[in-house]
């Protein structure tokens, strides 16, 4: 009975080990972590992998960007989606 116990114990302790909550960063807001995809966004050029990463990184403050009409033209136009989608990162809905 005990040892039935102590094997309990020992995977609820487990259970919640492996099982804990992920940590994620909060993302700070800046447009310049995206200067990266500028080449990929004003001309033809495939996405590099460090733009992918940005865009992603950078996904929650997209309609954030989208309200700033400097942000806007280069955000919302028709390469920024194509690269968006390259990136495999949806196209925010605001």
């Amino acid at each position: 009975m005990k040892a039935a116990y102590i094997m309990m114990v020992v995977c609820t302790v487990l259970v919640v080990l492996v099982a804990k909550p992920q940590v994620t960063m909060a993302v700070t807001c800046s447009p310049t972590q995206l200067s990266v995809c500028v080449s990929a966004i004003t001309t033809s050029t495939p996405p590099s992998q460090l733009c992918c990463s940005k865009i992603k990184e950078q996904k929650p403050c997209l309609c954030q960007y989208l309200k700033n009409p400097t942000l806007k033209k280069f955000v919302d136009s028709p390469n920024a989606r194509k690269v968006a989608n390259t990136c495999k990162t949806p196209y925010p809905k605001c």
